[in-house]
């Protein structure tokens, strides 16, 4: 049959039509795949357990050799799995009753008998100790300056005030520490330590306690930039940033996100805490322009900046561990076998703090045991 030019057309043209539409199902497909994982992930948040443990095979039954034979295998064969389990000991985890520090006072209390002890002898005794406490108590501490006359009532002699950390202010250093403590170190939030110095008889007005703080933080700034010099020294960093909600001073009672960005020295255990309002690339390069160093992060994209110059920029594995954790439903066997081998790493780590190995002998023990893992993992 001869086929018209018309039809020959018409004909290309069906084809065209039919490969769109499959690329466009194609499309759809991997759309669909896409937010039914989106949808599980969700539910999972809501509903489901929030520890990304894998129990396949305990990283606390490890030895240190690392003995998990693990292969990716077809699907016509078995995988075979051996670890040896430490036996757990018969005896008691209960570690006895509390025990007081030594450094605490003690107030000696005489419990004497209800029977008549008169003429009795003391053959021995039977000490009990109780944890007490006396709650907090304010004071008002009184600084009395004698005024002098000179001779010949030349002038008048007195006292210098002493130093007080707000100028004309009536509170003292102690009271100002605790308030900061609380807040910043206990969470404890001003408007409940307002409730807190009024049932210790003491009535301080909102906006007092907010200058109190406001004025003490103008104090420790010069500990605050020697904080920074200190953190910023140091030849290996942590960096990580979390949202926080911060009350509004135009809008009454309304709160925007700012990001607080947390460096970390490992090694001296420092924390320095950078406020910024944005999430940008703004903040770390700005703190961070200095640095000399090893940086490890999450991945977050915004550092990868710094993976150049005098920066060597590293990620963290529990980050990296976290996709293959979220991965498991979708692809078992392969996510399995990432997980497994991130096992023999913790396994690692938790023998050197159990050991308290030095720097440098987890050094020598992670080129050993953890590299070969890495570069299998790499693979």
């Amino acid at each position: 049959m001869i086929q018209t030019p018309n039809l020959l057309l018409e004909n290309q043209q069906l084809r065209e039509e039919n490969q769109k539409k499959e690329a466009l199902l194609q499309q759809q497909a991997l759309q669909i795949n896409k937010l039914q994982l989106q949808l599980e992930q969700l539910l999972r948040v809501v509903y489901g357990s929030r520890s990304e443990k894998f129990s396949r095979v305990d990283a606390s039954q490890m030895s240190l050799g690392l003995e998990l034979p693990v292969t990716i295998v077809s699907e016509k064969k078995k995988e075979t799995i051996t670890y040896e389990c430490a036996k757990p000991s018969p005896e008691s985890n209960h570690k006895g009753r509390i025990a007081f520090p030594e450094h605490l006072p003690r107030v000696d209390e005489i419990a004497k008998p209800k029977e008549d002890i008169t003429g009795l002898k003391v053959i021995g005794e039977e000490i009990t100790e109780w944890l007490e406490c006396d709650p907090g108590k304010l004071f008002v501490r009184r600084i009395i300056r004698y005024k002098y006359v000179k001779a010949n009532n030349d002038g008048v002699i007195i006292a210098d005030l002493p130093s007080s950390p707000i100028e004309k202010g009536k509170v003292g250093a102690s009271v100002l520490a605790l308030i900061i403590v609380q807040k910043y170190v206990d969470h404890l939030p001003l408007y409940r330590q307002i409730e807190q110095f009024k049932r210790m008889g003491m009535e301080i007005p909102s906006s007092t306690m907010s200058d109190w703080v406001k004025t003490a933080a103008e104090l420790i700034a010069p500990l605050y930039e020697t904080l920074v010099k200190r953190i910023l020294k140091c030849n290996y960093l942590q960096a990580d940033e979390t949202r926080i909600q911060v009350l509004d001073r135009d809008k009454k009672k309304k709160t925007h996100r700012g990001w607080y960005w947390t460096n970390r020295d490992p090694q001296s255990g420092l924390v320095l805490f950078d406020y910024h309002e944005s999430r940008g690339r703004g903040g770390p390069s700005e703190r961070l322009k200095h640095y000399e160093g090893y940086l490890q992060t999450d991945g977050y994209e915004v550092y990868n900046q710094f993976d150049k110059n005098n920066i060597t920029l590293f990620h963290c594995i529990a980050h990296a561990r976290r996709y293959f954790d979220q991965a498991l439903p979708n692809d078992r066997e392969l996510a399995e076998h990432a997980l497994k081998e991130m096992q023999k790493l913790y396994a690692v780590e938790k023998y050197c703090r159990e050991n308290n190995l030095s720097p440098y002998e987890r050094l020598v023990l992670r080129e050993e045991k953890s590299v070969p893992v890495l570069q299998s993992l790499h693979q």
